[in-house]
This record gives C-alpha cells, sequence and structure tokens, in this order.
C-alpha cells in the first residue's frame, strides 16, 4: 500500500514538472533548429571548396577554399527549405509510410504476436535473453551496412516486442536502434560508407578489419548491457520508467505476458513470418549483388504486403483499409524526416558548411598527431550532428583530413576510423537525424525523455571514441 503511495506521489510530481516545463514537440525542436541555421548565414560568411569527380565519386579539393559572395536568404528561402526538405528526403519518407501499411497488415494478422510469443516460451520468459538476441542481429544487419538504413521498418516491432515484455516504449526504441547503431560504429563489411569513405582515402576496401571488429564487439557489448540494465529497473519497479508508472495504460491494444504466450501460433501466421524473412533476404542480396537502395526496398515491402494480403485472404478492400491504418500511425515520423532534412539545406543555401570545415581544419597544424587526431575526430561528431548523411558526410571531411593527416605522419586508415567513429556515435542523439526522430514518433517517445535515457550512454561512447583513436594513432593502425 505504502508502494502505490509513493509511485502516486511520484507521478503527481512529474505531472507537475511538465506542466510547468512542458517539452517541446519534435516539430517545435527541428523549426528551432530552422531558425538557428537562418540566423547562422548572416553570421559567418559564406564560403566554399570546389568539388572534382575522380573515379566517379565526387570529393572536395582541400586546397580550393575561397569566401564567396552570396545572397542573403530570405524569409521566402526558410519555409521554401522545409518544402525542399520533403522533397530531397520522399525516398525515406515513402520508406516509412510503405513500410508502416505493410506492418500493419502483418500485424493485423497476428504473426508478430504469436511469433514473440513463441520466443518468449522458447526462452522460458528470460526477457533478457530476447533483448539480447535482437540488439545482436540488428548490430550484425547494420555493419554490413544495412541495419541503419532499414531501422525505422523494425521499430514497430521492437514496440510489440517491449510492450509483450511489459517493458517501456523506450526499450523498444533502444533495441532496435541502438542495437543498429552499435554496429554502425565499426562498420566492418558496410558496402556504402565504409567502401566510400576508403575509396577516397585509397585504402584497400574493408582493409583494418580486425580492429573495427574490436569497435564493433566493444560498442555492441556496452550498449546492451545499458539497455538490459535500464530493462530490469523498468520490469523490477515501472515507476523507474522514463515514461511513468502508467506507461501500459498509454497503449490501449496492450496484452500482457500471459496473453502472448498463450496465442496458437498457427500455419498461416508461420508462413506470413517466413515471407517476411524471405523478402528482407531477397532486399539483402539486391542490396549487396544489384546495389538496391531505398527504392528497391519500398518495392520489396509493398510486393510483401500483397503476399501478406493473399495468404490472410483478406480483400482488396480490406488491404486498403488495414494498409491506410498503418499509414496514420506513421505519418507524424515520416513528416519529421523531411523537416530534419530542411536544416541541412538551409545551411547548405546559406553557403556556411564550408566555411565552419575550413575554420577546423586550419587549427590543427599547431598541435601533436594525437592532438589533432582527437580534435578532428570531435570535429566529426560535431559536424555528424549536422551532417547525418555517412556518404555526404566522407563526401566533405575525408577529402580534408586525408592530405592533414598524411602532413601529421598518421596513417589513413587513422583517418578513416575517426570520421566512422565520428559518424556513427551522435546519431543517436542528434535532433536533426531524421531517422532517430522518426523512430522516436513511432515508438511515441519523446525527444526529451530520450535524451535523458541515452545522454550516459552517449558519454561513453564519446570517451571509448576518443581512446580508441589514440590507440589508432599510437599503433599506427594501417595499412598505409
Amino acid at each position: 500500500m505504502e508502494e502505490k503511495s509513493n509511485i502516486e506521489t511520484h507521478d503527481v510530481q512529474e505531472s507537475k514538472k511538465n506542466k510547468k516545463f512542458p517539452m517541446p514537440d519534435v516539430f517545435v525542436i527541428l523549426f528551432s533548429f530552422l531558425l538557428i541555421a537562418y540566423a547562422l548565414s548572416y553570421i559567418i560568411p559564406s564560403g566554399s571548396y570546389e568539388r572534382v569527380e575522380r573515379g566517379g565519386i565526387t570529393q572536395i579539393d582541400p586546397n580550393s577554399f575561397q569566401y564567396v559572395n552570396s545572397e542573403s536568404l530570405s524569409i521566402m528561402d526558410l519555409f521554401l527549405s522545409i518544402v525542399q526538405g520533403l522533397s530531397a528526403s520522399a525516398d525515406i519518407v515513402f520508406l516509412i509510410l510503405i513500410v508502416g501499411g505493410t506492418l500493419a497488415l502483418i500485424e493485423s494478422s497476428g504473426a508478430f504476436k504469436a511469433g514473440i510469443g513463441s520466443l518468449i516460451r522458447l526462452t522460458r520468459g528470460n526477457y533478457l535473453l530476447l533483448l539480447v538476441t535482437f540488439s545482436s542481429i540488428f548490430a550484425v544487419l547494420s555493419t554490413f551496412g544495412v541495419g541503419a538504413n532499414i531501422v525505422i521498418a523494425f521499430v514497430p516491432i521492437g514496440i510489440i516486442i517491449a510492450r509483450s515484455l511489459k517493458l517501456d516504449p523506450v526499450v523498444g526504441v533502444a533495441l532496435v536502434f541502438l542495437g543498429s547503431y552499435s554496429g554502425w560504429a565499426g562498420g566492418v563489411f558496410d558496402p556504402i560508407v565504409t567502401v566510400f569513405a576508403q575509396s577516397i582515402a585509397e585504402l584497400p576496401l574493408f582493409s583494418g578489419v580486425l580492429f573495427r571488429l574490436v569497435i564493433f564487439v566493444i560498442f555492441v557489448s556496452i550498449t546492451i548491457l545499458y539497455i538490459c540494465l535500464y530493462a530490469k529497473k523498468v520490469r523490477h519497479n515501472p515507476a523507474n520508467s522514463l515514461m511513468g508508472s502508467d506507461y501500459l495504460s498509454q497503449y490501449p491494444d496492450y496484452e500482457d505476458k500471459e496473453s502472448v504466450t498463450s496465442t496458437i501460433f498457427t500455419t498461416q501466421q508461420k508462413i506470413i513470418l517466413l515471407l517476411f524473412v524471405t523478402f528482407l533476404g531477397i532486399y539483402l542480396y539486391g542490396a549487396f549483388n544489384l546495389k538496391w537502395n531505398i527504392k528497391e526496398l519500398s518495392a520489396i515491402f509493398i510486393m510483401l504486403g500483397i503476399a501478406v494480403a493473399i495468404v490472410s485472404r483478406i480483400s482488396p478492400n480490406q488491404f486498403v483499409n488495414e494498409f491506410m491504418k498503418g499509414i496514420k500511425q506513421v505519418i507524424y515520423g515520416a513528416l519529421v524526416v523531411g523537416l530534419a532534412r530542411a536544416v541541412i539545406i538551409l545551411l547548405e543555401n546559406g553557403r556556411v558548411i564550408d566555411t565552419v570545415v575550413n575554420g577546423t581544419t586550419a587549427t590543427l597544424d599547431m598541435f601533436s598527431p594525437v592532438v589533432s587526431m582527437q580534435l578532428l575526430y570531435f570535429f566529426n561528431l560535431f559536424f555528424n550532428s549536422i551532417i547525418t548523411s555517412g556518404t555526404g558526410q566522407a563526401a566533405i571531411v575525408m577529402p580534408i583530413m586525408v592530405p592533414i593527416v598524411d602532413m601529421l605522419d598518421v596513417t589513413r586508415q587513422v583517418a578513416f576510423i575517426t570520421f566512422k567513429l565520428g559518424d556513427a556515435i551522435t546519431n543517436i542523439i542528434t535532433p536533426l537525424s531524421g531517422t532517430l526522430m522518426a523512430c522516436l514518433a513511432l515508438g511515441k517517445v519523446s525527444y526529451g525523455k530520450w535524451l535523458k535515457f541515452i545522454f550516459p550512454l552517449f558519454l561513453i561512447w564519446t570517451v571509448i571514441g576518443a581512446i580508441l583513436v589514440g590507440i589508432a594513432v599510437v599503433i599506427q593502425y594501417g595499412p598505409y
């Protein structure tokens, strides 16, 4: 009775606190960043590097920076950037909508619920083992260059898993999103960003793999431990949840673990999940062998939806109804991606990004190699919080880092790993990441609550990354 009273007191205090300091909506946060970017275009002088194409890869000429005269951005440019952001992010926006519709079809069949119930029975209710398994799967997919690109698609599944285990939505988002980005940090066999960045540095493709495997193991292990410790706290006492002790009531379709585990796993549901895995496998094959990307992934999910509808024996009208229900659930997250992209477009239109890059690299001449690489590492952290695209960041910073490390007598492999760690870490915290904001929106987790959850892990990742960069410099991490 006393425990219940304490929980109620805690909830009342949280309620008063939230009323006094309401957390801004994600759209409010991103629009604030848009206004800041607009103001910076008047404060920071416009500058530009020349872009050259070598072997089909667009790179920056590091010796070509010059200040340029640029027309000031108008109020129309400010609001036009929102439209341009949605247009530039169309591939991802439509992917989110299509995936949302398809997953709603699968969920309406009960296949996810029954499959998760079967896993719970197999693990005899060991929820920690389930969390470790799912996070590890996404980490492995991501280090092969897949998971981070499709993480949004699986957040609803993470939420279902968390709900079935009586855990809050923070865990549901974390086991998919953090599992994926912890694997992304090493980029062990990533055929996109790793290949692109190493090509710019003129390194053998996938070289230096052993050191990146070490990075993979360290980041994934620490991340899974972090998620499990939080999940254990929430299971022990729901009042420990950042979502509040009544987080289960926020989901009207919540069903407890006993209901999930008692669900019969029918042959039809098994076929539907087999289709899910098969179509995902087809995409993975296409991504590695046919250079498939987001458009092809959207097409795969459309085909998957139709296949599920056939197996479920639902009518065309029912198909449309269920599909549209799924779209309604994810449209908020889809639009968030476009607004996040608008901030980047405004900075590009103001021509201030190259100026920031030039100003940062010009300060490195006076420091030792270890200190200089640490400064480059922290610059990459900052830069990635603005330009969250791995290939976009590589195209800008790698051509500049390569001649710098050559002058510092540091290997180009160190330059690559410094870039790669910087590319990964801030993805889990920057509100300018459309992927992060879309995942939070799908999980109905506010950015403020996520920030409170993730900040300690972000600091841990940052410190570990700095240590690894220092080690790479000392051991002359090669080749080259």
